[in-house]
This record gives C-alpha cells, structure tokens and sequence, in this order.
C-alpha cells in the first residue's frame, strides 16, 4: 500500500484536525447543475459525460456507447428507488459505469449523503481499520461500496456535514501521506488527475 506512516491513528483524530468543508469551484458548479436532473427525475446523456469527465476521462468512449433513452432508463430507475443496491444496479447497466462512477454520479447528484469511492479513500480506510477487506482499494462490489457508504455517512452526521466533506477529507489526507505511485504498473497518463493540493489547505481544489 503506498501510504507512509500516518500522522492520526483513527479516523475521528484525522477529521478533527483536517476536516475539508469547501467544495472546488469547478465541483460545485457542476452539483448546482445537476440539481436540474434530480428535479425531472433521470440525467441526459450530455449531463452523465460531464460525470464521467470529471470522475475519469478515461471512461468517456464506453459511456458514449449509451443512447439517450438508456441514460434515461437506467438513471430514472436508480432515482426513483431508495435501496441503495436496486440504485446501484441500475447505473451499472450502464457501459463505461463501474462502482466508482456509479458513487461519482450518486455524490454530484446529493454529496449530502454520498462521497465518492476510489483507491485512495478505501486505501486510507483500511489503514486505519475501517475496512478490512480489499487492501489495495481496487474492484468494489455493493458490498464494499455500501460499507463505504455507512462509514461516510456515520461520520457525516456525527460532524454534521455532509458525506461528500468526509470523503474529501479521505482523500486529502491520503494524497498528502501517499508514498510512491498510486499506480504502480500504470502510465503517467492513466493516473489519477486529482489536483495535488497540500493536505492542510481547505480551500483547495478538488476533482475525482
């Protein structure tokens, strides 16, 4: 795991002392925007791009395999529901949606209650004894995300703020510990394109 020796021993120490408020001006414009698709129920095709271009670009030839009425379908299926793993299973009907768009998705369209799961934050979790499975943060079933889900979402409310703000958090805080590649066998290019942003800047931008 590529994480050096972390400064805090449990979770609660590392929110109390870093926690991360203020969303990326990029982020939050696009949350506004989104806002639209939760009103009328299902995201267009146009808007579920912009996700997948701000989680991972690299998805973008498999999410424009999507026709208009699949987005339509797919997304209009997970918004109506609220079991958590129906809504899942509806995104990941999607090509080019994994776990962790499917959680990116969730997060811009209510960051209230959903955070954004990838190798970083699960990685920090787990080496901290949150998570136990699934060291180096790669291939999420349901399982794992929902796991995930409950962790943010216990300290979101213990905080009172939102499960996007603990996730950023993670994510910071592993960013500014990591040791070494994320990747170890990938290209510089397929790497992450998260800004590298001090850990103690809580103003910095932040993008999946």
């Amino acid at each position: 795991m590529p994480l050096k020796k972390l400064p805090f021993e449990k979770v609660s120490v590392l929110l109390k002392d870093h926690l991360s408020t203020e969303e990326d001006a990029k982020t939050a414009a696009l949350i506004r925007e989104l806002q639209q698709a939760r009103v009328r129920g299902y995201l267009t095709r146009k808007e579920l791009e912009k996700v997948c271009r701000w989680k991972s670009a690299r998805a973008i030839h498999l999410i424009k395999h999507n026709s208009s009425a699949r987005v339509r379908t797919a997304t209009q299926l997970a918004l109506a529901t609220r079991n958590e793993q129906r809504r899942l299973e509806a995104l990941r009907t999607l090509d080019g949606v994994s776990v962790s768009m499917a959680s990116a998705i969730l997060t811009l369209l209510d960051p209230s209650r959903y955070g954004v799961i990838d190798i970083r934050v699960w990685q920090l979790l787990y080496a901290l004894g949150e998570v136990t499975k699934k060291s180096s943060g790669v291939g999420f079933n349901f399982k794992n995300w929902y796991q995930f889900l409950m962790k943010l979402r216990y300290f979101a409310k213990k905080l009172s703020v939102s499960a996007r703000d603990i996730e950023r958090t993670l994510f910071f805080a592993h960013q500014a510990n990591q040791r070494g590649t994320l990747y170890p066998q990938a290209r510089k290019s397929t790497r992450s394109k998260r800004t590298n942003t001090p850990f103690s800047s809580r103003t910095a931008r932040y993008k999946n």
